[in-house]
């Protein structure tokens, strides 16, 4: 079986390779550049082409637009030295085509018509190699057999030789296991919050001494945020709605729009069954009318969901006439007569009935008229935008908007924290964050249709306020700083009776217990330091003053359970673990490689070439 799984692996590999064979060259012909240029350079004997470097690097440029969502032009490619990274990764596999070479590596005509025969789009209808339809995807993508297959010739070569050195390279059992043993690791443990309802008495009040250096040593806590004090006129819909008022054409036409909603039939939530014949259905009725089954019970025995039997919500008009007849016939949910239809007999289960709704004009005429004001109102807004571009672009300030348009001005002082007013649009605030001095007023548009135009007066950068503005918050901070200090030192005398034996409830603290928590674990209400340092702890009795941000946490560890090797769980891990670790020794190891034999050969670039072939990609 796992020679079995290699040879596929293998096979699946082989036609990966000749894929990207196939779509890589695509577009790259002999011609491009024109001229005498046929290599950028060579490892030993063996060229870098300019056809590989042309290739390379339009992959590389494809590659970095998928990956950032936009196209990556060639110009900064060349910014962020992408090209280098290509001509680094060519040199590399030259260097081991190189090596080959030398080698003797090769594989043979009969190998390559072997790996050509497992390509599906060579294949003809039959599924065998086909020499049309090979020829002819060849040709369809600019290349010729005989270029093809030498590049296959080279692909195999460098994986032969990449199989020579890494193979049979897997990492010692030791290390997953060990890694498993770390993770899989349980560890039990009792923890007690020290808060300041603990402290015997309240804090003593602070001295202005006390506060002074407080004050001096954690100003950064008190600094305010940079301030950017904005002037800005703003129109939304909402305030001209008051002056609309909508005339009758448009609410009756608005009525109309909504008729589907406002006005709909008698309708019916449905599910249906069907049947082989009449027989069977009517036979099922009968069963369901005595108690024998039930309607769920039919749809599972057919292998069905009630998914598969919804039908949803329905009106007479929507289904043929006996169907309709059948299930508008329940006027409360149940089984319907069977009935025929044109997939075959079936049973219909009414689920609710839906009584018809009719919605007079006048009974809706309020909400209309707000509807339709509303949406005047953003149509008014946005027919104002050119009329007050025109202002502004005249010479008209903010202030003069508020005063001569039915625009309103304000000013605001913007932080991070602004979120009333005009700062409660996303629109705004992103405008905000950009204004500069000296910057042109536009008119930008706010999400609920509404418009303004702003300007950045003056930017107050961060600063801590004196002492005397902000005292009421420098106490309180002191006395959180003091609260946490005293916790800390009652922690540590507790701390040293549990470490002589004392248990927890005599200590006056409410212990609680967490069994076999994992390191990953969530413990809800608690600090992740608190599971950190538990896990930190290297035996059972084992305790620690773990700080908090209000306080501080007494913890005590009870016990270690080692990771259980043997579970299903931890077998997956292992194999998955050891898999992955061998393959990255694996690469890590032909890497090195890979440079070794570069520096054997010696690396030649010709700039000029090189130079062009970046030009002729801009």
């Amino acid at each position: 079986m796992a020679k079995a799984g290699k040879s596929s692996a293998s096979r699946y590999a082989v036609w990966g390779i000749l894929l990207l064979l196939v779509a890589g060259l695509a577009g790259f012909g002999s011609g491009g550049l024109g001229g005498n240029i046929s290599s950028i350079g060579s490892v030993g004997e063996t060229p870098i082409t300019v056809e590989e470097y042309q290739r390379a690097l339009q992959q590389e440029l494809e590659f970095e637009s998928r990956r950032r969502g936009q196209p990556v032009s060639m110009q900064t490619a060349l910014q962020e030295q992408l090209d280098l990274r290509v001509r680094q990764r060519l040199a590399g596999s030259t260097a081991l085509t190189e090596e080959a070479r030398v080698m003797g590596l090769s594989v043979g005509d009969a190998e390559v018509l072997r790996q050509l025969q497992q390509v599906p789009a060579f294949q003809g209808p039959d599924g065998q190699f086909n020499r049309e339809a090979y020829e002819f995807t060849l040709e369809r993508n600019g290349l010729r057999p005989t270029e093809f297959e030498q590049d296959l010739r080279t692909t195999a070569a460098r994986q032969l030789l990449q199989q020579a050195v890494t193979g049979g390279l897997t990492l010692n059992e030791t290390y997953a296991a060990t890694l498993y043993g770390f993770l899989g690791q349980r560890r039990s443990f009792r923890w007690a919050e020290l808060n300041a309802d603990l402290l015997a008495t309240p804090n003593d009040e602070p001295t202005d001494a006390q506060l002074q250096s407080y004050y001096d040593e954690n100003g950064a806590q008190f600094e305010t945020p940079e301030i950017r004090k904005i002037s800005y006129a703003w129109l939304t819909p909402d305030m001209l709605v008051d002056d609309i008022t909508p005339n009758e054409d448009r609410l009756r036409a608005l009525y109309e729009e909504r008729s589907d909603e406002l006005n709909q039939p008698e309708r019916r939530i449905v599910e249906r069954l069907g049947f082989a014949d009449m027989d069977a259905a009517s036979a099922a009725k009968t069963a369901i009318e005595a108690g024998e089954t039930t309607f769920d019970d039919l749809v599972t025995e057919r292998g069905l969901t009630l998914e598969d039997v919804d039908q949803g919500e329905v009106s007479r008009d929507d289904l043929d006439g006996p169907i309709a007849d059948a299930v508008f016939a329940l006027t409360e949910p149940g089984i319907s007569e069977p009935v025929e239809t044109t997939l075959g007999p079936a049973l219909y289960r009414v689920n609710a009935v839906l009584e018809a709704q009719n919605t007079a004009f006048e009974d809706v005429r309020d909400d209309l008229v707000a509807e339709a004001a509303a949406d005047q109102a953003r149509r008014a807004v946005l027919d104002r935008i050119g009329e007050i571009d025109d202002l502004l672009a005249s010479g008209a300030t903010l202030e003069e908007l508020g005063k001569d348009s039915e625009m309103e001005f304000g000013q605001i002082e913007f932080s991070d924290a602004s979120n009333d007013g005009i700062a409660g649009y996303d629109n705004f605030r992103e405008e905000a964050v950009l204004l500069k001095e000296g910057d042109f007023p536009e008119v930008r548009e706010l999400s609920d249709g509404g418009i303004f135009a702003a300007r950045l007066d003056e930017i107050v950068p961060p600063a801590v306020p004196p002492l005397e503005n902000i005292r009421d918050d420098v106490v309180a901070a002191w006395n959180a700083a003091e609260t946490k200090r005293r916790l800390t030192e009652l922690g540590e005398s507790l701390k040293a009776q549990l470490d002589q034996g004392t248990a927890m409830e005599a200590l006056g603290l409410e212990g609680r217990t967490e069994t076999d928590r994992g390191r990953t674990d969530f413990i809800e209400d608690v600090s992740p330091a608190v599971l950190i340092t538990a896990f930190s702890l290297e035996k059972a009795s084992e305790t620690a003053l773990v700080p908090t941000e209000g306080g501080a946490v007494l913890l005590e560890l009870l016990d270690i359970s080692p990771a259980d090797l043997e579970t299903d769980e931890a077998q997956n891990f292992l194999s998955q673990l050891s898999q992955q670790a061998s393959a990255g020794l694996a690469g890590d190891v032909f890497e090195l490689y890979g440079q070794a034999v570069q520096a054997r050969h010696g690396l030649s670039l010709d700039q000029v070439a090189v130079n062009a072939v970046n030009a002729s990609m801009r």
